[in-house]
């Protein structure tokens, strides 16, 4: 299940590996397509709900999708997302993290997001979130060259709280740097 699926590329490309895909959107028509694989189903949904049935999805993907949510509604739909999902299922969740940015255009007049994203994270807020919906284990994703790397977020908390003391333009420049951009970069997976 690919939630917030832009035009559905990816949901086509994962549909010639699987039985069966949702895509989950507020809006038909960036995905407005002609035709959709058999095994293809897109919902519409009011931005926390995730109109599948309970304990039916092995796997929920979002990229760049929690940034543009309210922070109440985001953390509504991670609930939903967790009933969604079936026991050991997984939600992966790209968003950008809040230390390197703002990542849309306030970036370009303000120190917080105030455009298109409402809120910007950190890995151990999501965590946190995730964790309190009932996700266990939470873990940060790393990768390097094509191999990934599940790594507990007590450290990478560590690292953001000591960031977040730092003045703001000696802590984005940090947080954009390798190797903390890889570190910091949010890539939760989150088992059920």
């Amino acid at each position: 299940m690919e939630i917030g699926p832009g035009d559905c590329s990816l949901s086509m490309e994962v549909a010639r590996q699987v039985a069966k895909v949702f895509a989950v959107d507020v809006s038909k028509e960036i995905t407005n397509r002609t035709t959709y694989p058999e095994n293809f189903e897109l919902l519409l949904s009011d931005g926390e709900s995730i109109p599948v049935l309970m304990n039916s999805v092995n796997v929920a993907y979002s990229y760049q999708l929690m940034e543009h949510l309210h922070p109440d509604d985001a953390c509504e739909q991670v609930r939903n997302i967790y009933a969604a999902l079936l026991p050991g299922g997984c939600y992966i969740c790209v968003t950008p993290n809040r230390l390197s940015g703002p990542h849309d255009i306030s970036k370009y007049f303000d120190v917080v997001a105030r455009g298109f994203h409402l809120k910007e994270y950190l890995n151990c807020e999501l965590a946190d979130i995730f964790k309190r919906v009932g996700f266990s284990p939470v873990r940060v994703c790393i990768g390097i060259k094509g191999s990934y790397f599940r790594l507990p977020v007590l450290p990478i908390r560590w690292i953001e709280t000591a960031l977040m003391t730092l003045p703001l333009r000696l802590r984005r420049r940090l947080a954009g740097e390798f190797p903390l951009k890889l570190l910091l970069g949010i890539n939760i997976i989150a088992i059920k």
